[in-house]
């Protein structure tokens, strides 16, 4: 198994596609599993056809409407107002935004594009500096996994046989101490981000956001997160309907109020369509490295080999946290969910970790890839936008990294973070 594991990092570490490495390690290897080709030939389509992953293209739809509709925009806007008497107060609208793009996306690097791309602007009006601009947004991000829903979550849900919507109702405390903390660190460092210590003053002619007054556009941007997160949690909808009216209802709101236009829906959707391809491209695949661990008894093995090593509840997180990170640092996020859900899921239950309390730890771990070189996607998405280099970002960036790992122990170590609807 040691070099079929070693063929995989290589082939990921070299740049080759995902869901080919993983396809391919698994296809050149078949006897080393004792696996047949003909019976190999389902189990991709049978990995992608299943209803909860239907979820995925469906909020990926409404993160893109969300963007080139203005609702994005719409809901800095009333972060904006909402927080005025903040000092400093674009940091904690970038942060607050940040939550309520998560609400409504599932995806930390669309939500880092687009907060960075309407607030970061203005926060550079404002006198900060571009790197700390860009290490708050990036960190910021994480939030659009943390907060329901996340399409992480979903995939874990699925491989491993947890309950979406348990998965979603545990994040909700976690992500709110996310970003209570990500509140607390810009406070504290906002004057080191700023030439003059603090926020320059408005000028008339270059407004921080486009005004949030009361109105039909504002109302209904505010309504979404209400309607996906109220829908899942009321038991009206499952979370992929939920996607599925999000979906529907940004076209409308975003057509009716014509901040988009019909002449921009196929570029729409055929841009959602890559996206979604290329992540159901990684599940499928996977599916078949998934398939093999399981006939092999791999899972079972590593179960027993911790359990050998360690009696310890606690030493077994503080173990999978560690080998966690380092897998985020050097696999694409959704591929190292697939990939360490089913080999890990086992042994934290012979521990007696809660699944769905381990469930939220493995994928705020892995989470902390997208700040982490080389992959660090929100670290370069969001330097990108800010127009910031990564030795800018580096006096500024380690704080925010640093309250990340705070909350990550208090999650791995509070269960009831995690599992707080069960006290209700």
């Amino acid at each position: 198994m040691t070099p079929v594991l070693a063929a995989l990092f290589l082939l990921l570490l070299v740049g080759a596609p995902i869901g080919v490495a993983f396809g391919l390690v698994i296809l050149l290897n078949t006897e080393t599993f004792d696996l047949w080709l003909d019976s190999l030939g389902s189990v991709p389509y049978d990995a992608v056809s299943s209803f909860p992953l239907l979820a995925i293209p469906l909020f990926l739809l409404v993160g893109e409407v969300m963007n080139r509709g203005g609702l994005a925009e719409r809901l800095t806007a009333l972060c904006d107002a909402a927080l005025r008497r903040l000092p400093a107060r674009l940091g904690h609208v970038a942060i607050a935004a940040s939550a309520l793009m998560g609400a409504i996306t599932g995806s930390s690097v669309a939500t880092v594009a687009a907060i960075g791309s309407t607030v970061g602007p203005a926060m550079r009006r404002r006198g900060y500096a571009r790197g700390y601009i860009a290490s708050l947004v990036a960190a910021a991000g994480l939030l659009g996994v943390l907060i329901p829903p996340s399409i992480p979550l979903i995939l874990y849900g699925s491989i491993v046989g947890v309950s979406i919507t348990e998965l979603f109702l545990a994040t909700l405390v976690p992500g709110l101490v996310m970003t209570l903390a990500y509140f607390a660190t810009h406070a504290l460092r906002a004057r080191h981000g700023l030439a003059g210590g603090r926020e320059e003053q408005d000028v008339a002619d270059e407004p921080v956001v486009r005004q949030a007054a009361p109105g039909a556009r504002t109302v209904t941007a505010l309504f979404l997160p209400v309607l996906v997160l109220g829908g899942i949690y009321s038991g009206i909808f499952t979370p992929t309907e939920a996607a599925a009216v999000a979906g529907l209802y940004t076209l409308v709101v975003t057509l009716v109020h014509r901040t988009l236009r019909f002449a921009e829906l196929p570029d729409v959707f055929l841009s959602t369509a890559k996206t979604a391809a290329a992540i159901l491209t990684i599940i499928a695949f996977t599916s078949l490295f998934n398939r093999a661990l399981v006939l092999a008894e791999i899972p079972q093995d590593i179960a027993a080999f911790a359990i050998g090593i360690t009696d310890s509840p606690a030493v077994f997180l503080i173990t999978v946290n560690l080998v966690l990170i380092v897998v985020g640092m050097f696999m694409e996020t959704n591929a190292a969910v697939l990939l360490m859900g089913p080999l890990l899921a086992p042994a934290a239950i012979r521990f007696g970790i809660d699944p769905v309390h381990f469930a939220i730890v493995l994928v705020t771990n892995i989470e902390m890839g997208l700040l982490t070189p080389p992959l660090a996607a929100n670290l370069y998405v969001a330097a990108r936008t800010a127009r910031a280099t990564l030795m800018e970002m580096m006096p500024h960036f380690y704080w925010f990294l640093l309250t990340t790992l705070v909350v990550l122990g208090g999650i791995t170590f509070i269960p009831s973070l995690s599992l707080w609807y069960r006290f209700l």
